[in-house]
């Protein structure tokens, strides 16, 4: 892996492939290689033709660690993916992100309006503007010393989750404590790119993805049939239709 430096963070990335440009986002307690290598995008984007990047996000992976949650706003993050296409000398790129990642997503198109060709967004649905319920519980999962004292299925599954990924729970504990931060329809009516919002049917995290999409003025919905948040990320059909859908939308470097 690669890294550079930006606001305090040594953010390691990979950098695949020739061709248009395609930014990779992940999700909470997740990094590069566990949402993007190991179900398959990164091959899928590279033997399609696309240059494949895509970043441990603060906090996560090889990326520097940092326990204060003051640091790890949808905004920080969005900054972070917008230095490391500066970093690269990419004007511009699609870009796709999974659950927490969609968000990060959402907030650069917001940001930096200028860097993002379209978005794909995974694992989050209408949740971004509603929310995704209650998750103090996932913070106290992860920072209990005892995981057989975990009440909470949804705190059993991301401590889990963190002990397979071998994560920093204190970070991630921060994270999740001020990640959340909800998009207005205002904000949504304001990313004017083409979208396309893909949720498991399964999922009872992420909440509508048509919900989502009619809130965006170009957004398109796709349902992940028989697929919860964790493994619709690698779901073929996702796939398919991230392929069609980028196909439909080239990169225009103008």
């Amino acid at each position: 892996m690669q890294s550079f430096k930006h606001d305090g963070f040594e953010l390691s990335f990979i950098d695949e492939g020739q061709g248009d440009p395609i930014l990779l986002i992940h999700g909470f307690a997740s990094t590069h290689y566990v949402n993007w290598v190991a179900p398959g995008w990164v091959k899928t984007l590279r033997d399609a033709g696309f240059r494949v990047i895509a970043l441990d996000n603060r906090g996560h992976g090889r990326s520097t660690k940092s326990h204060d949650e003051a640091v790890y706003t949808p905004r920080k993050m969005a900054g972070d993916a917008a230095a490391l296409l500066d970093h690269l000398g990419i004007p511009k790129a699609h870009v796709m992100g999974y659950s927490m990642g969609a968000r990060i997503s959402a907030f650069l198109a917001l940001e930096h309006p200028a860097k993002v060709a379209t978005l794909i967004l995974g694992g989050l649905g209408l949740g971004m503007i509603e929310g995704v319920g209650e998750w103090d519980e996932i913070a106290e999962a992860l920072l209990t010393d005892d995981p057989d004292t975990i009440a909470s299925e949804r705190g059993q599954m991301f401590r889990k989750f963190a002990d397979q990924t071998k994560s920093d729970r204190r970070a991630l504990a921060a994270c999740i404590a001020t990640s959340r931060e909800l998009l207005t329809e205002q904000d949504a009516a304001r990313i004017a790119v083409p979208t396309l919002v893909a949720v498991g049917t399964r999922d009872d995290i992420a909440g509508s993805p048509e919900g989502l999409a009619d809130l965006l003025p170009n957004g398109v919905a796709f349902a992940i049939e028989r697929r919860d948040h964790m493994l619709a990320v690698g779901d073929r059909t996702f796939k398919a239709r991230a392929l069609a859908f980028l196909e439909e939308h080239p990169l225009d470097r103008t």
